[in-house]
């Protein structure tokens, strides 16, 4: 399960030349009755919701799940849910906060150049669009999620990786915020949301009835319509994916193959080694050392 991550970046000269630089990545999961922040940060971004705060980067936080309010100098206090993003604009005094019932899951990215500015006076980061509901969008997750390993990897060159992947996600949310995604589609807009759902939960087992029932839908209806739409079953979708977190895990970490089975959800080693192997046509213990190899 993932556990509450960030990163505040120094920023070199060659980041400001680039024109388009992150300043920040993390995660944060608040729990009901929790405090807000939960976590450290610099005492430039120190926030209660009492005063406020001023910051002096462009940031976008992405609320994955639960809800709370936000309020700036721009917008008054504003309920705010899952799947919405929010821009923090820099000289602009802004709050925000979870819900105290339900808490809530938060990412975010901070960034800064003149590129950023150039949006700002062609209107794409436009202050009186601060809100946008881009609903429960799995694009968008996974490429939080990307920032947050790429940070925590911090291999060389990784400020530049940062950079291009924050523009994806501007990309993705301008996509929303245009009306582009799912206009008259509200059946991709509900597959969407499922696959996000999956998305989120990979490393633990779902029950797809209850998730057909959250978006509403039937389970027959929502089976047929998922495999319409991504060629595999609800429960194959959900394997495939952990079988290549798994893939992702053996190539990139040192962690043995007991602790990937159980960051993927499998209930034992054995049982996910013959579904790897079923999968990949080798255990995992093969597929990694063939990838040293290689």
């Amino acid at each position: 399960m993932q556990g509450n991550y960030s990163k505040y970046l120094n920023v070199s000269q060659v980041d400001m030349n680039w024109g388009f630089y992150v300043t920040s990545v993390g995660f944060s999961k608040v729990e009901p009755d929790e405090n807000y922040p939960n976590a450290e940060h610099p005492e430039s971004h120190s926030l209660t919701w009492n005063k406020g705060r001023i910051l002096n980067d462009y940031y976008l936080i992405f609320i994955s799940k639960g809800k709370g309010l936000f309020a700036s100098d721009q917008i008054t206090e504003t309920q705010v849910s899952e799947g919405t993003c929010f821009f923090l604009y820099p000289g602009v005094k802004h709050r925000y906060k979870p819900n105290v019932h339900s808490g809530w899951e938060e990412y975010w990215i901070g960034f800064n150049g003149f590129v950023a500015d150039r949006f700002m006076e062609k209107g794409f980061l436009a202050s009186g669009d601060s809100l946008i509901d881009v609903g429960l969008h799995k694009e968008l997750l996974n490429l939080f999620r990307y920032m947050n390993e790429t940070a925590k990897a911090s291999l060389s060159g990784y400020h530049q990786q940062l950079a291009g992947t924050a523009f994806q996600i501007l990309g993705h949310v301008n996509t929303v915020s245009s009306g582009l995604d799912y206009i008259n589609d509200p059946l991709g807009k509900l597959i969407a949301k499922a696959k996000f759902i999956i998305h989120e939960s990979f490393e633990q087992p779902l029950d797809m009835q209850e998730l057909a029932a959250q978006l509403p839908m039937g389970y027959s209806a929502f089976r047929k319509a998922f495999k319409q739409a991504t060629g595999e079953s609800p429960n194959q979708y959900h394997l495939n994916l952990r079988l290549k977190r798994a893939k992702e895990l053996l190539r990139s970490t040192m962690l043995n193959i007991n602790e990937i089975a159980y960051q993927t959800g499998f209930e034992s080693v054995f049982h996910f080694s013959k579904l790897f192997k079923k999968k990949n046509g080798i255990p995992p213990k093969i597929y990694r050392l063939s990838d040293e190899i290689l």
